[in-house]
């Protein structure tokens, strides 16, 4: 995940002031000042550290809180609230609407992303039903539209450019103009990359932006900068209208936390980040579930509207009668990991886990365990139906492996490891049985009025006392903001 350094030194200060034995005015501040060294190494402004240690304090007076406060409760909410407010602009970016033509134009930096970036963010609206189209803008760099052109074939997205013309405003214009004729309702222009100090390429991007007329102009940034991205983002927001800021190469350096917040003391709201290089590397910004993330808080919607995406709605309900009844087989293993690797890089899945902390999962081990999941579907892809649908690991015997070994390729050893894989899954998914389904029709209104006491009646007991019982489970709905999103979690609610 995204700044899993700066996230892992917040939180271990956090957890060795929850485990102080008491909670006192140095155990408070060998925290803050744990989390202020943390801040300024991943570059934050000097200042904005300074400004939220001394509201953390004036926010938690020990001495003025009653014996029967939980400290540590107070404590964490006060930085919580403090984070957040470092990184937001305090304001919100235009969206486009489905349906209706949206022009989109890209500015920033030579060697900010930006080109890729557009393809990312045109990916990201077409997987939501969008129609995007790609117009590439930028005469001025040599190969520009061959990147482009290749970034969009291989994401299936219609492109507009031409190697004839040199003039980037007729290009905008003629590309947007096609565009709008065939329907595309997320027009997105590229165009050159500038430094501040380019007085005549700002006026071409002024020119541009008057032809295309874009509904809204975001700013590519390499988040390598850091807090200089305070005068970047200024001096863009100076020459064209600059509505929001999107921070790239969050992966690869340890300046990400001060280029975020250098964004946001701007007033230009970041919308999305980009944390790698491939296309699904790419994560929509939002400050709450972003900051929970940092401290290992988790972000259930999130982790919600990932299942949505990946469970068709018409499989939940038998998902849901495959975990009350217990039986966990192959095949569901087979298809859970498909899931899984639908929904993009699994370092950026699990991190939206509450307890996960993002430094767990190094960018290597991501790899290495997508990998993994890879090779023993394969493995799976070389067994009979009948091995399949058995929920019996009796039935895997020597020379059953061996074939499977055989087929997929892969030592004895490989397929030794994946059953003891599927033993252990099926220990977990043994657990949910019991769970007790909802009618049909009951789901959306049980969603509506769902407190925890009836959450409770639905949950197996052996599910229940794992999450920490009546307590542990009003916390958890607490974090994961509404009980829709708990239904969503057994396949429930509308969506």
């Amino acid at each position: 995940m995204v700044l899993a350094q700066l996230g892992g030194s917040i939180s271990r200060a956090i957890q060795q002031m929850s485990n102080a034995t008491i909670i006192d005015e140095k155990a408070l501040n060998d925290c803050l000042n744990e989390i202020t060294r943390a801040l300024l190494q991943s570059d934050v402004q000097f200042k904005l550290v300074r400004d939220m240690q001394t509201n953390i304090k004036k926010i938690v007076n020990l001495d003025d809180l009653a014996a029967g406060h939980n400290k540590r409760r107070i404590i964490q909410q006060a930085i919580f609230n403090e984070l957040c407010k470092i990184l937001d602009p305090g304001k919100s970016s235009f969206t486009p609407k489905k349906g209706k033509p949206s022009v989109v134009m890209f500015v920033g930096l030579q060697g900010s992303g930006k080109t890729t970036t557009c393809t990312k963010y045109a990916y990201y609206y077409q997987k939501k039903g969008w129609k995007p189209a790609l117009v590439c803008a930028d005469t001025f760099r040599a190969g520009a539209f061959d990147q482009l052109k290749q970034n969009a074939t291989k994401a299936k997205i219609p492109f507009y450019g031409s190697y004839m013309e040199s003039d980037p405003v007729k290009i905008a214009e003629e590309g947007v103009e096609r565009f709008k004729k065939e329907n595309c309702d997320l027009i997105i222009v590229d165009t050159s990359g500038r430094h501040k100090q380019e007085a005549a390429l700002f006026e071409e991007m002024r020119q541009v932006s008057e032809a295309a007329k874009p509904d809204l102009i975001i700013f590519v940034m390499d988040s390598s900068i850091g807090q200089a991205a305070f005068d970047q983002a200024q001096a863009f927001k100076q020459s064209v209208a600059v509505g929001a800021v999107i921070i790239t190469k969050m992966d690869g350096h340890a300046k990400g936390g001060g280029a975020l917040s250098a964004v946001a003391a701007t007033k230009s709201p970041v919308i999305f980040i980009g944390t790698g290089e491939h296309m699904d590397e790419f994560e929509v910004f939002d400050v709450k579930p972003f900051v929970s993330r940092l401290l290992g808080m988790g972000d259930w919607s999130g982790f919600m509207d990932k299942i949505q995406e990946v469970v068709p709605m018409d499989q939940q309900p038998e998902l849901l009668q495959k975990l009350s009844e217990g039986n966990f087989t192959l095949r569901i293993m087979y298809e859970q990991f498909q899931n899984l690797l639908k929904m993009g890089p699994i370092g950026q899945v699990f991190s939206m886990l509450p307890g996960f902390s993002a430094e767990l999962m190094p960018k290597g081990h991501e790899k290495e365990s997508q990998a993994k999941i890879k090779r023993y579907m394969t493995m799976m892809d070389s067994m009979t139906n009948e091995e399949l649908d058995s929920s019996n690991p009796k039935l895997m015997n020597e020379s059953r492996m061996m074939r499977i070994a055989r087929g997929a390729g892969r030592p004895i050893r490989d397929v030794m490891e994946m059953l003891e894989e599927y033993k252990r899954l099926a220990k977990v998914w043994s657990k949910m049985k019991g769970l007790k389904i909802p009618k049909k029709g009951e789901m959306s209104s049980l969603s509506r009025n769902m407190n925890a006491q009836h959450m409770s009646k639905v949950l197996p007991p052996q599910m229940l006392k794992q999450i920490g019982g009546m307590g542990g489970l009003q916390n958890l709905m607490k974090q994961m903001g509404s009980a829709k999103d708990m239904m969503g979690m057994f396949g429930g609610g509308d969506k």
